[in-house]
C-alpha cells in the first residue's frame, strides 16, 4: 500500500494499525485517570473548605457565648508592626497573637479568649504600648494561619549601644583603686577603650553620680560628683582627647563630626550584676568639648519614703496627704536636689494594684514596674500640656509631670487636681513658700489655687558624716550662734521638741579611707513643708509675696530647711557647715 510516498505490505499496514490502536487507548486511558484525579482533589478541597466554614461557625458561636468579637484571620492583612507586639514564644504559649495595631488600637486574637492569663495579656500589652485593646475569638485553624506569617518576618538584628563590663575586669579595676588618687596611676597605660571602661567602673565603686571629662588649653580633667561635690580625679594627656571623645560619642549614638554643637546622648553598661544607664551630655568650650555623663542607676529609686529624712510629725502628715484622692503635691529645689528621688518614693508608695499612675517626663531616667511612663518629644510636640491632654483621656489615678514649667501646663495640672486626681509635679523655686507667687505669676487664678494645692515642698541635698570617722566636735562660736537663733525661730505649733544647746553634743567625720578622707559619706535631705490650711487659702490674692506665705506657714508650724538641717546637725546626722553651704543660714 502506497502511503505518502511510503510503500507498505498488508501485514506491515496491519501492525501499525494495531500499535495505533494500542497508543490511542492508552492515551485515553491517561486522560480519563487525570480527570478522576481532578474531580477528586476538587471533591476533597471542597470537603476541606466545608469543614473550615464549619469550624469557624463554631468559633462565631463560641465568640457570641462568650460575649467576645468574633474573627477569621485567614485572609485578614497583619503588619509586621503587629505581629512584633508579642514574640513567637508568646504566641504559642498563650494561643494568641496580635492581628491589628495602629499605636492607639491593639485587636488581639485569641483561641481562649476566657482564660484569665489571656486577660492578663492584653492589660500587659495596653500599658506596655499605651493602647486600647480588644480580645477577638479565633478558631485553631486561623491561629494557625496567621502564626505562620512568623516565618516571613525579616530578622532584625538589635544594635546595643553601650560598654559591656564584665565582672572579671570589674573586679580586677576595684582590686586596683582604692582612693581616688589611684586612678591616675590605673589610667596611664590603659587604651582608650580602658580608659573609659576605668573611670566608669571606679565611678560605679565609689557611688558617682555624674563623671565630668573637660578639655583645657594643655590637658584633659577627670572628675567625680560625689555626694554632691565635684572632685578631680585624673589628668590625661590633651593629644588623646579625640580618641576619648570618638569613643564616648560612637557608644552614645552622638554625631561624630559636630563638634560646634550641644548635643545628647544615652548608653549602658552591662553587667551581671545588673545593667546602668549613662545618660550623656556634650557642650562645645573654648578649648574642645566638655562631657557630662549622668550614672542612672537602679539603687536611686529604691529609696522609700521612710528614708528620704521627714522629721516623724512631718512625715506622719505627708502620708495623710499623698494619700488623698486629689489634689496637688509640688516639690521645688534647684537640680540635683533630690526632687526625683522624692517624687518617685511617693509614686512607689502610692503603686497598688487599684491605681492607675502615669508619668510624663523629660526625660525618662528610671523605669518604675507598674507605672506607665510616657516621655515628652518638642520635635513631635508632644509637651507637657498636651501630654497632660492625652494622659487624662486615659483614666489615670495618680498623675505625675515632670515639671510645671508654662501658663499651660499650670492650668491643665490644676483643673486636672480639681477633677479627681492626685497630681504630682516639680517646680522653679528657691523655697516651698515661693510655689504660690510662681503659679500666680504664670497665670493661675488664686480662687482655684485654693481648693487644687494640698502640699508645697522646697528641699535640698546635704552629705551626712561617715558613721566609720564620726567624732564629736566643737563648732565655731559663730556658728553656734546661728543654729540658737533659728531653733529659737521654730513654732510651738510644729510640734518639735526645742532642744537645749547646752546639753548637745556636735558631731564631725575626722576623715577615713571609706569616706576618702572628706568626713561624709551620703546624703540626707532637708525640707521645708507647706500643708495648705484655711489662713493661706483666705490670703490667696494675686498680690500674696512669698514672704507672706512664709510667714503664714510658719505661723501654722512649718520648719524652714535650715532649722530642718539644723536639727540634723543636732541629731548627729551632719554638720553645721553642711546646712549652711546648702542653704546660707536663712
Amino acid at each position: 500500500m502506497h502511503k505518502h510516498g511510503v510503500f507498505f505490505s498488508m501485514n506491515e499496514f496491519s501492525s501499525i494499525e494495531n500499535l495505533f490502536k494500542k497508543q490511542s487507548s492508552s492515551k485515553t486511558k491517561k486522560i480519563s485517570d487525570l480527570d478522576e484525579n481532578l474531580v477528586n482533589e476538587r471533591f476533597e478541597k471542597k470537603i476541606s473548605e466545608l469543614e473550615e466554614k464549619g469550624k469557624e461557625k463554631q468559633a462565631q458561636q463560641e465568640a457570641e457565648a462568650l460575649h467576645v468579637p468574633y474573627i477569621s484571620l485567614k485572609a485578614f492583612p497583619i503588619s509586621p508592626e503587629a505581629l512584633r507586639l508579642l514574640c513567637e514564644q508568646e504566641t504559642q504559649k498563650y494561643k494568641a497573637i496580635v492581628f491589628y495595631f495602629d499605636a492607639v488600637q491593639l485587636r488581639l486574637g485569641c483561641v481562649y479568649p476566657q482564660k484569665p492569663e489571656v486577660q492578663q495579656l492584653l492589660h500587659e500589652l495596653n500599658e506596655r504600648h499605651k493602647t486600647q485593646g480588644t480580645i477577638y475569638k479565633i478558631s485553631e485553624q486561623s491561629f494557625l494561619y496567621a502564626s505562620k506569617l512568623y516565618a516571613t518576618l525579616p530578622k532584625i538584628r538589635t544594635i546595643q549601644k553601650g560598654i559591656s563590663v564584665t565582672e572579671k575586669e570589674l573586679a580586677n579595676f576595684q582590686s586596683q583603686i582604692t582612693i581616688y588618687n589611684d586612678i591616675q596611676s590605673v589610667i596611664q597605660n590603659a587604651s582608650i577603650t580602658d580608659v573609659l571602661t576605668i573611670l566608669l567602673s571606679a565611678a560605679l565603686k565609689f557611688g558617682t553620680s555624674d563623671v565630668h571629662i573637660e578639655t583645657e588649653q594643655k590637658n584633659i580633667i577627670a572628675r567625680y560628683r560625689i555626694d554632691g561635690v565635684l572632685q578631680d580625679i585624673a589628668t590625661l594627656p590633651k593629644e588623646s582627647w579625640k580618641k576619648i571623645i570618638s569613643r564616648i560619642k560612637l557608644i552614645s549614638g552622638l554625631k561624630m563630626n559636630r563638634t560646634d554643637i550641644p548635643q545628647d546622648g544615652r548608653f549602658t553598661i552591662f553587667m551581671n550584676e545588673g545593667d546602668t544607664d549613662v545618660r550623656v551630655s556634650t557642650i562645645p568650650t573654648v578649648f574642645g568639648e566638655s562631657v557630662v555623663m549622668r550614672l542612672l542607676q537602679s539603687s536611686a529609686i529604691q529609696v522609700e519614703f521612710s528614708e528620704l529624712g521627714y522629721r516623724p510629725i512631718i512625715e506622719k502628715k505627708l502620708r495623710y496627704e499623698i494619700e488623698k484622692p486629689h489634689g496637688m503635691i509640688l516639690t521645688t529645689g534647684p537640680t540635683g536636689s533630690g526632687k526625683t528621688t522624692t517624687l518617685y518614693a511617693i509614686l512607689k508608695t502610692l503603686n497598688t494594684p487599684d491605681r492607675k499612675i502615669i508619668t510624663l517626663e523629660d526625660p525618662i531616667e528610671y523605669k518604675l514596674k507598674g507605672v506607665n511612663q510616657s516621655q515628652i518629644d518638642h520635635q513631635k510636640e508632644y509637651t507637657f500640656a498636651s501630654g497632660l491632654r492625652s494622659i487624662l483621656r486615659q483614666d489615670p489615678d495618680v498623675i505625675m509631670i515632670g515639671e510645671i514649667r508654662d501658663a499651660e501646663t499650670a492650668d491643665i495640672s490644676i483643673n486636672a487636681a480639681l477633677t479627681g486626681h492626685l497630681l504630682l509635679s516639680t517646680i522653679h523655686t528657691n523655697s516651698a513658700a515661693g510655689t504660690i507667687p510662681r503659679l500666680i505669676a504664670m497665670g493661675a487664678k488664686p480662687f482655684l489655687l485654693a481648693p487644687a494645692l494640698n502640699t508645697m515642698m522646697g528641699q535640698r541635698l546635704i552629705r551626712r558624716i561617715c558613721k566609720n570617722c564620726r567624732e564629736p566636735y566643737t563648732p565655731d562660736a559663730a556658728h553656734l550662734q546661728i543654729v540658737e537663733e533659728q531653733i529659737k525661730k521654730i513654732s510651738p505649733a510644729s510640734g518639735e521638741t526645742i532642744p537645749d544647746l547646752s546639753k548637745v553634743n556636735f558631731f564631725h567625720g575626722k576623715g577615713c579611707p571609706i569616706c576618702h578622707q572628706t568626713g561624709y559619706k551620703g546624703r540626707v535631705g532637708i525640707y521645708e513643708i507647706i500643708i495648705m490650711n484655711d489662713a493661706l487659702r483666705n490670703a490667696l490674692s494675686q498680690d500674696l509675696s512669698e514672704y507672706e506665705v512664709k510667714r503664714l506657714a510658719v505661723e501654722q508650724g512649718m520648719i524652714t530647711m535650715t532649722q530642718d538641717g539644723f536639727l540634723k546637725a543636732i541629731d548627729g546626722i551632719t554638720t553645721i557647715e553642711e546646712v549652711l553651704k546648702a542653704t546660707g543660714g536663712e
